[in-house]
């Protein structure tokens, strides 16, 4: 025989087990009453406030022998917003190396001072993240490409090992050239086969030693992608200090495991 429920005294039972006094806080622990503050009360490490980067701010460095064009977009119409497929004014640069082209987003400009020496770059508002964060990339590339079209960007690599061994070859035994007078590099780097790599467009292989690769190239995006995809197949490890080692990299060794 099942005994009945009161309701209405479990209702008030309830009430009275979870309607807490807010002035129990001052009988809790000292060790819980952090637990309990109110969370507008933040602590900070520092109170100076955060430095922005300025590498969007800082004037283009043009060489005497570089020409530096900006060709504008089509002008927007009145009180419209730029979309994400909008392109922006393109930038052509030429050099003696060749010649370099990059589109810029469509809310940043290109300002010149009156002799026309320095190239500034602006964007529309500076409070708006995405603006920021491309304000220093777009920067970044312009330089890169200004580099490139006067002197190159380089890459050397270090094979660093027993046996380890690069050469460049016209022909490869296991790949076919993807354009005429594709040029391969092989890798010798302890597996039982030769690895082959081909040249992407643009970019010059050679080996000064036969543990030396040296890439050179206009687009430094491309140059540091190859050089990336030969350091793929022996990567540094930190026990013995052996692998292909990009640029002026170095690598901490551990302690070797005793058993």
């Amino acid at each position: 025989m099942t005994t009945p429920v009161c309701r209405n005294g479990s209702a008030r039972a309830l009430r009275s087990v979870f309607s807490v006094s807010r002035t129990t806080d001052a009988s809790l622990p000292a060790f819980l009453v952090p637990a309990y503050a109110s969370q507008s009360q933040t602590s900070h490490f520092s109170t100076t406030s955060h430095c922005r980067s300025k590498i969007g701010r800082a004037p283009l460095s043009l060489p005497p022998d570089v020409t530096f064009t900006v060709l504008s977009a089509h002008a927007q119409q009145s009180g419209s917003k730029a979309s994400r497929t909008q392109l922006g004014s393109t930038v052509e640069i030429a050099g003696p190396k060749g010649k370099m082209s990059y589109t810029m987003p469509p809310y940043m400009s290109i300002v010149c001072d009156e002799d026309g020496g320095a190239h500034t770059l602006s964007v529309e508002d500076a409070a708006v993240r995405k603006q920021r964060e491309m304000w220093g990339t777009a920067r970044a590339y312009l330089q890169n490409h200004i580099l490139g079209v006067s002197e190159g960007h380089t890459a050397i690599l270090r094979l660093v090992g027993v046996g380890y061994r690069a050469t460049v070859e016209a022909k490869a035994i296991t790949k076919q050239p993807e354009y005429p007078g594709q040029k391969f590099v092989s890798l010798k780097v302890g597996y039982s086969h030769p690895i082959e790599l081909g040249v992407p467009p643009g970019v010059t292989a050679s080996t000064p030693q036969p543990t030396r690769i040296l890439l050179e190239g206009m687009e430094k995006e491309v140059v540091m992608q190859f050089a990336a995809e030969i350091r793929a197949w022996r990567k540094p490890e930190p026990y013995k200090g052996k692998g292909i080692f990009v640029n002026s990299e170095t690598i901490k060794l551990k302690a070797k495991k005793i058993k």
